[in-house]
């Protein structure tokens, strides 16, 4: 399917069969207008929740992080950066950073759970929800290995291979030199690939499934 169209070329989008001015309605955000916000949040839900489902493989995660990417978005309407008229490369960052605090809370609660007694009598259905998550191999190697490399890593690849950010749009984005994206994008891949091979040989061995 052919991607949607990007909300930052131009100013106008369509929004169920409707033109919208984002510009404007950041403008109106900004200002507290809430209603504003709500447009805000039609234009830009799908394509965080489809970046935080990319991280979690999880529905029920993904929607966990995508409120809680718009929460900071309305508390931090006045700190969200513009790139050509649109939010979303700040949104999709944050869905990153939103991603890694829930990443570092899961192993907490998860260290706090081994040290409890186990119940007993009780299956374990977590491998069988792994294994049905974790089914398209490829998927679950390049997820786990993006989940470990360093955050200006995650937040490149993240804008300009998965959302086709230009390198001068992703440098806005981040606030950074296009010319340090570039450098920065070119070893990112690279330690991607080394990652997602570590994790399945056959991916990078012609035998990727």
């Amino acid at each position: 399917m052919p991607r949607e169209p990007f909300a930052g070329i131009g100013h106008y989008v369509n929004v169920r069969g409707s033109s919208l001015d984002e510009p404007e309605v950041i403008e109106r955000v900004r200002a507290d207008d809430a209603d504003a916000f709500g447009m805000l949040f039609d234009l830009h839900h799908d394509r965080v929740f489809r970046q935080a489902l990319r991280l979690t493989a999880s529905v029920h995660d993904a929607e966990d992080i995508t409120a809680v990417v718009f929460l900071e978005a309305w508390r931090r309407r006045d700190a969200m950066r513009v790139v050509n008229g649109s939010v979303v490369g700040w949104l999709l960052v944050t869905a990153n950073n939103v991603f890694r605090n829930h990443l570092r809370s899961t192993r907490r609660y998860r260290a706090a759970l081994a040290g409890l007694p186990a119940p007993e009598h009780a299956p374990d259905h977590a491998g069988a929800v792994d294994d049905r998550l974790d089914g398209d191999s490829r998927r679950a190697a390049v997820r786990a290995a993006l989940a470990r490399l360093p955050r200006r890593d995650q937040d490149i690849l993240t804008l300009c291979v998965l959302e086709d950010f230009s390198t001068a749009d992703a440098a806005e984005a981040l606030g950074i030199a296009a010319g340090t994206v570039k450098s920065r994008l070119s070893r990112a891949k690279a330690k991607l690939s080394a990652l997602v091979q570590e994790q399945d040989p056959t991916i990078m061995a012609g035998g990727a499934r």
